[in-house]
């Protein structure tokens, strides 16, 4: 059955689009510190939920030990290795007011997470029309806070707007692309392969949210309904996973 390419095109440009256009707005309206916060703690509850939902339990179902140790542990330490090298220009960056260094182990990680995102919904469509349209929207909610995310944090890095703009065009395209591509690739790939990358994206998708997110998004007085924010994306994505 030959792979209805433009359909899956189309829809994968919603959450590029989501992305793009709350970007765009973040860049424009100057969001004030517990409103970052809250989009910030928004979109790690969704990414851990895609993570929940979507990826641990087809990793658990492959029942490889070996590979999800391979995949897992070989997404660790990349990310870790990327922190490494990359720690001392940002830090180096934090001693101005503004600056115009990119915050690189920031944009390595939300470009995996684009990636595994668009393979997700390549892979979803693969199952079924239906089961593609929903993770398409389900997606397209979380582009909506992963937009504004990163928008708010090039933004304090002190970034031109317009070089802030050709990063968040840059991320769309990539999801298109690795959308077009999971279905393409990853619809024939193994078992064993789709668990190793899966694997990868899981360790990537858990160090975006606790190492990168969440440490952005923490005030130095941080009131409840901030912290419900991040079980509230948790919650959104949970419950399109289950209608899905």
């Amino acid at each position: 059955m030959p792979i209805p390419y433009l359909s899956i095109a189309t829809y994968a440009l919603l959450p590029a689009l989501a992305l793009t256009v709350s970007g765009l707005f973040a860049t424009v309206y100057t969001l004030k510190p517990k409103a970052q916060s809250a989009i910030l703690h928004f979109a790690a509850g969704v990414i851990f939920s895609v993570v929940a939902v979507e990826i641990l339990p087809q990793v658990v179902h492959f029942r490889n030990w070996l590979l999800t140790l391979i995949g897992f542990g070989g997404g660790i330490l990349i990310m870790l290795l990327i922190r490494q090298f990359t720690e001392g220009a940002e830090h180096a960056s934090k001693n101005q007011v503004r600056s115009n260094a990119l915050p690189i182990t920031f944009l390595v990680v939300l470009g995996v997470d684009v990636v595994i995102d668009g393979l997700l919904l390549g892979v979803g469509f693969a199952a079924g029309d239906k089961e593609g349209k929903l993770l398409a929207y389900a997606l397209g909610i979380e582009s909506v806070s992963l937009g504004l995310a990163t928008a708010t944090t090039l933004t304090n890095t002190g970034l031109a707007r317009r070089r802030i703009i050709g990063l968040l065009v840059g991320i769309a395209v990539l999801f298109v692309g690795s959308t077009v591509l999971g279905a393409t690739l990853l619809h024939n790939l193994s078992p064993g392969g789709l668990d190793i990358v899966l694997s990868f994206g899981l360790a990537a998708l858990l160090f975006l949210v606790t190492e990168e997110l969440l440490q952005e998004a923490h005030l130095a007085e941080e009131p409840a309904w901030l912290t419900a924010t991040f079980y509230m994306g948790f919650l959104l994505f949970l419950l399109l996973g289950m209608l899905a």
